[in-house]
């Protein structure tokens, strides 16, 4: 395959970018890392494309339905990689007169907007691998096998965790229900 051309790599963008984003932020929580680890894997596609790639790389898939798994595979490793650095990083503490202060939020701000909060909490307090398939399947929109792909389970094992998650979440859910309404 050739390098792709601008309309081909500016279609490619619009169609990964925010999927991507949101899938790096699902590790990182950072949205300008976020941000940064995709960039870096669509400079990782346009090098291997254009054989620049590092020694022993691989190179994409020139089919379309494998290029999806590849650029989320390669966002999936290079955010790991991000949490693993970020983690040997001790942060150093603001002194109290460079403290900032959060910006509060509008407070006329949607009941939707809560919701999703609330919901994307409950999904924190899942296991790293239930929340992965998660995010891929309902923030992204994967299938089964895509998300296999990505993570190298099996799809029965995607299946397994998604059902699992699914059912914890709705368990977490309710608790929280009855914790608002002060029947818990």
């Amino acid at each position: 395959m050739s390098s792709p051309s601008l309309p081909d790599f500016q279609a490619l963008l619009g169609r990964y970018e925010r999927p991507l984003i949101q899938y790096a932020h699902s590790f990182v929580n950072d949205l300008d890392a976020s941000r940064d680890i995709v960039q870096e894997t669509f400079i990782t596609y346009v090098r291997a494309l254009t054989k620049e790639r590092a020694p022993g790389a691989e190179a994409p898939p020139t089919e379309k339905e494998h290029l999806e798994g590849w650029l989320f595979t390669v966002t999936r490793y290079r955010s790991l990689d991000y949490v693993r650095k970020q983690q040997r990083i001790v942060p150093m503490p603001f002194a109290a007169s460079e403290e900032r202060c959060p910006a509060p939020g509008p407070a006329e701000s949607a009941e939707a907007r809560d919701e999703a909060v609330w919901l994307l909490k409950l999904v924190d307090q899942l296991p790293p691998n239930q929340r992965e398939v998660i995010r891929l399947k309902f923030q992204s929109d994967m299938s089964y096998e895509e998300i296999a792909v990505v993570t190298g389970l099996s799809s029965g094992n995607v299946g397994f965790l998604l059902h699992h998650g699914l059912k914890r979440l709705r368990v977490l859910a309710e608790r929280r229900g009855k914790e608002r309404s002060g029947l818990g």
